[in-house]
């Protein structure tokens, strides 16, 4: 019986959020749409130039490296990896080959061979008749953070989970937006088929612009690998891409290999020296400057905070969620000194920031950092609602105000005549006249119609426009029924 095992490795590139370019002074911004406006005679290759090194770019890549445990080396260099294509304007791509700035380190337990520095591509931009392609080299020379892992990766799923889990991490240390969308994380995958334990041939996968699409891909490629070899056919070393509307993979070209590229050391920049603390780049001081992990925050929130798993990974994926999340929640220890009450008004407000404040957030299109509402107060408002000063639907109400101004809870309150009726007088008249009112529901919930007090609670609530006291709203409809009723049969 044949037996087929596939073998998958990784090269993930990432495009660091470094103020300039790699090698010159022009502006990194992704989002320029104007083509071709961050660009000078360096970026774009002209004969005579010098590149110098921009020393955040390696920075960032040594944190990288620090924060999976990786190996720095006493050395590293950069090197001229050799092609032609149009959207590279040198004809050469200045990146590194046999001395990287990271060596080893694990992520999801897949162990890493190395990471490297180098420059992006253009951008190539095809007309919609096909008849035409133009190149906007605002992204040359943009530093790209490139990743190998060892083939450890045995399925699409698990490609997957790992490529989400190093968006964090390049999130969480602040050196990539690692936007799929936007080019700023590419996944691209090597991928072989063995048969009873001989080495099969490598395929490479490029262009996959999502997670999904990188585990559909991988699932694919699987299967169409091993129905080649079930017919007895060989497989092709190549580049395959991905038809998203097929939902399967397509060659593009015959896969080059490393010394097609004709590397060799880049001799117009210096070697890297790495091996001491005084020298340019100081490792200590890295190490120092790496957050807590994502790995570390999740199993922290899990236990300091009672979340679910669920939970943890929603303020995980957003780093400032989270911050404004641990923000809030220090005010409610001094509001809570019962921890049975604490923890549940985290839940409470997990859920009001995950819910009605994210909704806020996404409907207006804009992110924590910009929202007027400090979490000093957000606090304040879930300890009204936990206190029961306040009802769930006044809260949103209010929720809504300090969206739009920025104001305290209590202000909010005290302008808009919105705090909580809890006089028993006053909800009793008010009671008795939707009891008078419905008589209907009030049979129908004499016939043991439970539903109905709800039909009656939110009439209540509407007379009072949300103040009542849901509490004393269910005594009272229960209390005044049995009066009116003894009355009537009077």
């Amino acid at each position: 019986m044949k037996e087929y095992k596939p073998t998958i490795g990784l090269e993930v590139h990432s495009e660091l959020k470094t103020k300039t370019k790699m090698f010159c002074g022009c502006s990194n911004n992704s989002d320029e749409k104007n083509p071709n406006v961050n660009v000078c005679p360096i970026c774009l290759g002209h004969p005579g130039t010098l590149p110098v090194i921009n020393k955040q770019a390696v920075e960032m890549v040594l944190r990288f490296g620090l924060a999976l445990g990786a190996r720095i080396p006493e050395k590293s260099k950069f090197d001229r990896k050799n092609y032609f294509y149009p959207d590279l304007p040198k004809a050469y791509q200045i990146s590194q080959y046999d001395k990287p700035l990271v060596i080893g380190g694990k992520l999801n337990n897949v162990e890493i061979t190395r990471v490297h520095l180098e420059e992006d591509t253009g951008r190539l931009i095809h007309s919609a008749d096909g008849k035409s392609s133009f190149v906007d080299f605002n992204r040359a020379g943009v530093p790209l953070m490139e990743l190998v892992t060892e083939p450890d990766i045995k399925s699409g799923k698990e490609a997957m989970e790992f490529a989400k889990e190093l968006q964090l991490i390049l999130r969480h240390l602040e050196i990539s937006d690692a936007n799929m969308e936007k080019g700023q994380m590419r996944v691209e995958v090597n991928i072989s088929i063995s048969r009873n334990n001989k080495k099969g041939t490598k395929v490479e996968l490029k262009n996959l612009n999502s997670f999904r699409v990188v585990g559909e891909a991988i699932d694919y490629e699987i299967k169409r690998q091993t129905e080649v070899l079930e017919k007895g056919d060989l497989v092709i070393q190549e580049t395959r891409g991905w038809n998203e509307i097929k939902k399967k993979t397509f060659s593009q070209r015959i896969k080059e290999e490393a010394h097609d590229y004709r590397y060799f050391p880049e001799p117009d920049l210096p070697s890297i020296d790495l091996s001491s603390s005084a020298g340019v780049f100081n490792i200590e001081n890295l190490k120092i400057s790496i957050p807590e992990l994502p790995i570390d925050k999740r199993k922290r929130f899990l236990k300091e905070y009672n979340l679910n798993s669920e939970q943890a990974e929603i303020l995980i994926e957003d780093r400032s969620l989270a911050n404004y999340f641990e923000e809030s929640t220090s005010e409610l220890l001094e509001e809570f000194g019962n921890k049975e009450e604490y923890i549940k008004n985290i839940g409470l407000l997990f859920n009001y920031l995950s819910s009605d404040l994210k909704g806020l957030l996404n409907e207006q299109k804009i992110t924590i950092k910009e929202l007027k509402i400090t979490p000093e107060n957000f606090a304040d408002l879930i300890v009204l609602i936990g206190k029961g000063e306040i009802s769930s639907k006044i809260a949103k109400d209010i929720l809504k105000e300090m969206f739009l101004t920025g104001l305290d809870p209590r202000q909010i309150i005290e302008q808009k005549g919105l705090s909580r009726i809890s006089d028993e007088e006053v909800i009793r008249t008010v009671v008795r006249e939707v009891i008078n009112k419905n008589p209907k529901a009030i049979e129908d919930y004499k016939k043991g119609k439970q539903n109905v007090i709800q039909f009656l609670i939110g009439q209540v609530m509407a007379k009072t426009k949300g103040r009542a006291d849901t509490e004393m709203i269910l005594k009272l409809l229960d209390k005044e029924n049995k009066v009116i009723d003894k009355n009537d049969k009077k």
